[in-house]
């Protein structure tokens, strides 16, 4: 009865063992085949992704200050 835990525990080691070498491997074997895609539709979709960032950024910062001003503050640089 005291070995039941033991067996239970190097079963699933032995198992997620395999299971992770195969994800990775099969990652990789589809990372190769993919390889041949075009540079050019990641890059330009990077700096669609870029802008988006930098425009959500400027629109956060343009309402705390729109909201800053409606409350009040006085956030004028002198």
């Amino acid at each position: 009865m005291n070995s039941i835990p033991i067996s239970f525990v190097i079963f699933k080691i032995l198992v997620l063992s395999v299971g992770m070498y195969l994800a990775v491997k099969w990652h990789y074997d589809r990372g190769q085949k993919d390889k041949n895609q075009k540079t050019a539709a990641v890059v330009l979709t990077s700096i669609k992704v870029g802008a988006a960032f930098i425009a959500s950024a400027f629109l956060v910062l343009f309402l705390t200050f729109e909201f800053c001003n409606r409350m009040g503050l006085d956030l004028a640089m002198r």
